[in-house]
């Protein structure tokens, strides 16, 4: 199972219609969870990024939800694949 850190910046577009983001977050988790991607958090952020998600499944679903999610005009993402210890573990063998 992959694990994503999605930094999340608004466009103009979303900056404009900022008051809906907790809607349009609700929607995501929903399409999310429908295409089998766990939202782990969802949180909105001061500073560079607006807001920040964790999202853990199969990796290539957890893109495609992130693509669906940009195509819309709202927000741009940045996208990191995240590791946990044992993960990190395995990889530094």
């Amino acid at each position: 199972m992959a694990r994503y850190v999605i930094l999340i910046r608004f466009t103009e577009q979303g900056a404009q219609n900022m008051k809906k983001s907790p809607t349009r977050a609700l929607a995501f988790r929903k399409a999310a969870e429908k295409a089998g991607v766990t939202v782990e958090s969802q949180l909105w952020t001061t500073g560079a990024c607006d807001g920040t998600l964790i999202l853990s499944g199969d990796g290539q679903k957890i893109l495609r939800c992130v693509a669906q999610l940009a195509s819309l005009g709202n927000v741009r993402t940045e996208t990191m694949q995240a590791f946990d210890a044992a993960e990190f573990s395995a990889i530094t063998r």
